[in-house]
C-alpha cells in the first residue's frame, strides 16, 4: 500500500470516529422513575413481574435505550409522595410516570387537597427539566357521584394546566376484569400488569421522546 492510499484510509478511519462525547443524544439511556402508589408498585409480585420491571422489558423490546426504576409506595397519598418526591427521584432522573391519587381517592382524601400536591410534584419535575407522564385513576368505588367526576376533572385538568402527557387511567386494563386483579383486591394481578404495560407504552415511548429533547 502507497503513502497516499494509507492516509487515505487513515483519514477516513478518523472521520468515522467519535468521542463518547459526541454520541447522538438517542444513544443515551434514559432513566424513567416510576412514581406511584399500589397501582403501579407490585411489592407484592416477584420480581421481574413488576411494572417497572415489565415496563422496561417492553420498551427495550421496541428497541428503546431506557432504565426503568421503582419508586413506587403501595400506601402512598399524593402528598406522601410529594414529601419523598426528592429522594425517590434523584437528579440523574430523565423522566418519571406519575401515578399517585388512587389511595386518596380510597381514603376519600378531598380532591383539592390531591391536586394540590400533584400540582407541587409536577411544578418541582418541570422546574428539574424532568419529562413528565401523568397518570390517572378509575373514581373509587367507594366515592359518591361528585367526587368521583372531581377526581376526573383533577386529572384532566392538572395535564392541561401543565402541559404534561396524560394517560386517564392507569387502571384501566383491570378495573372490571376480576381476572386481572389481586384476589379480593383492587391491584393487578401478574397478568393486569402486562395488560396495563401494553396499553401505556404509546405514552412512554413518547415520555422517551420528550426526554431527549431535555437538556438538563
Amino acid at each position: 500500500m502507497g503513502r497516499r492510499e494509507f492516509i487515505t484510509l487513515a483519514g477516513a478511519a478518523a472521520a468515522t470516529w467519535l468521542p463518547p462525547t459526541a454520541l447522538r443524544s438517542e444513544e443515551r439511556v434514559i432513566k424513567i422513575v416510576v412514581l406511584g402508589d399500589a397501582l403501579a408498585s407490585g411489592y407484592y409480585l416477584p420480581v421481574g413481574r413488576r411494572f417497572s420491571d415489565r415496563l422496561e422489558f417492553a420498551l427495550k423490546a421496541k428497541g428503546q435505550s431506557v432504565t426503568v426504576v421503582d419508586a413506587s409506595k403501595s400506601q402512598d397519598t399524593a402528598a406522601r409522595g410529594l414529601a419523598r418526591l426528592n429522594r425517590s427521584v434523584p437528579e440523574d432522573t430523565d423522566a418519571v410516570i406519575l401515578e399517585l391519587g388512587a389511595i386518596d381517592m380510597l381514603f376519600a382524601v378531598e380532591p383539592t387537597i390531591t391536586r394540590k400536591s400533584l400540582a407541587a410534584i409536577i411544578e418541582n419535575l418541570k422546574a428539574r427539566r424532568i419529562a413528565v407522564l401523568l397518570c390517572g385513576a378509575a373514581p373509587h368505588t367507594n366515592l359518591d357521584d361528585e367526587h368521583k367526576s372531581a377526581f376526573a376533572i383533577m386529572f384532566s385538568g392538572l395535564a392541561g394546566e401543565y402541559d404534561v402527557l396524560f394517560y386517564p387511567a392507569f387502571d384501566d386494563a383491570f378495573v372490571s376484569d376480576p381476572s386481572l386483579k389481586e384476589i379480593g383486591d383492587f391491584k393487578p394481578n401478574a397478568a393486569g400488569t402486562e395488560a396495563v404495560v401494553a396499553r401505556i407504552l404509546p405514552k412512554a415511548e413518547a415520555l422517551i421522546d420528550q426526554a431527549r429533547h431535555r437538556v438538563h
